[in-house]
């Protein structure tokens, strides 16, 4: 039978549980929260450079043309329409969107070489307007499915600037690219 050693008392116990516990706050917000989440408490996450870690760049330069485009959309009850926009990846949108009425919608996208019918959702509700930012996480169409869910005819009116290529329109009766303008209001041509 293996002899057994003495085993270790309460009191070195405490203490090496204490050490852990100050070496474990020590790390948390000496390193950890600076370069995580650019908390600095005590001041190490400036002085060993860790907080540029923890910060989102305020700054995002675009390749493409900046580009503005507004649409009208009247839907008739029980109608629906897509509307979307080719954006490359990391490409940013700002939308502002309105309707008369009650809608269902689905914000989804589509990668390029993507299975046919395949889409992705990021925001699928029962409101009349929506406003915000996106940023395409994927190459490819990004855009909206409204659906006019009341028993009046309603008008979605859509406001969109961004870093996008091309805009086009899909519903049962009509479908098609629409022309986009630049920041000056001047035509650009579509890239389908």
């Amino acid at each position: 039978m293996p002899e057994h050693g003495e085993l270790p008392s309460r009191r070195k116990i405490l203490i090496a549980t204490a050490g852990a516990l100050v070496t474990a706050a020590a790390l948390l917000f000496g390193a950890i929260l600076p370069a995580e989440y650019g908390i600095d408490v005590l001041g190490t996450g400036r002085l060993f450079g860790l907080l540029a870690l923890g910060q989102s760049q305020p700054f995002a330069a675009e390749d493409g043309e900046y580009r503005t485009d507004h649409a009208e959309l009247t839907l008739y009850p029980a109608e629906w329409v897509e509307y979307f926009y080719r954006l490359d990846e990391g490409s940013n949108m700002v939308f502002t969107w309105q309707a008369t009425g009650p809608v269902t919608y689905n914000f989804h996208a589509s990668p390029d070489g993507a299975p046919p019918g395949y889409a992705e959702s990021f925001d699928a509700r029962d409101l009349d307007n929506g406003h915000g930012t996106y940023t395409a996480p994927f190459t490819g169409i990004h855009g909206w499915y409204w659906e006019n869910v009341g028993t009046e005819k309603i008008t979605i009116t859509l406001t969109t600037s961004g870093f996008y290529t091309s805009a086009e329109e899909g519903r049962a009766r009509a479908s098609g690219y629409k022309p986009l303008t630049d920041i000056r209001g001047n035509p650009v041509p579509s890239v389908p």
